[in-house]
């Protein structure tokens, strides 16, 4: 019994911070995952070099953006940090837009094609698609 409390236990801790990155539905580029990690940190600027992208991140304080930054960008959230301070201060960049929760991530994704977010995993609806998971 307690062998199979742990495994459930277990597997909803993996799964709960699981990320899906998300774009609106009629997007059709080609994206791995070193050319997300390049749009979040502000190394690419376009789709397929056409249309221009937007990411939105979100809040530090979400489990899905440690998640995210983990997981896709290779980076904590203090290392981000002093990145994006660095490019804000030499006028080379700015970080994404940060949004407080999955559901206002999906509102931007679902209103503009040029946008690219993340949520956390299975949250996202039929307003967006769901382009990689990790």
């Amino acid at each position: 019994m307690k062998a199979i409390l742990l495994t459930t236990v277990l597997m909803l801790s993996t799964s709960a911070h699981a990320v899906d990155v998300v774009v609106h539905p009629s997007n059709n580029a080609a994206l791995d995952k070193g050319k997300i990690e390049q749009i979040f940190l502000g190394k690419l600027k376009t789709f397929d070099g056409s249309a221009k992208v937007i990411p939105i991140s979100q809040v530090d304080s979400n489990p899905v953006t440690e998640e995210f930054n983990t997981k896709v960008v290779g980076r904590s959230a203090s290392q981000l940090k002093a990145y994006w301070s660095k490019l804000l201060f030499t006028g080379k960049g700015q970080p994404p837009k940060s949004m407080a929760n999955d559901q206002e991530v999906m509102k931007l994704v679902a209103d503009n094609p040029n946008v690219i977010g993340y949520v956390t995993s299975g949250s996202a609806d039929s307003n967006v698609k769901v382009l990689m998971s990790f």
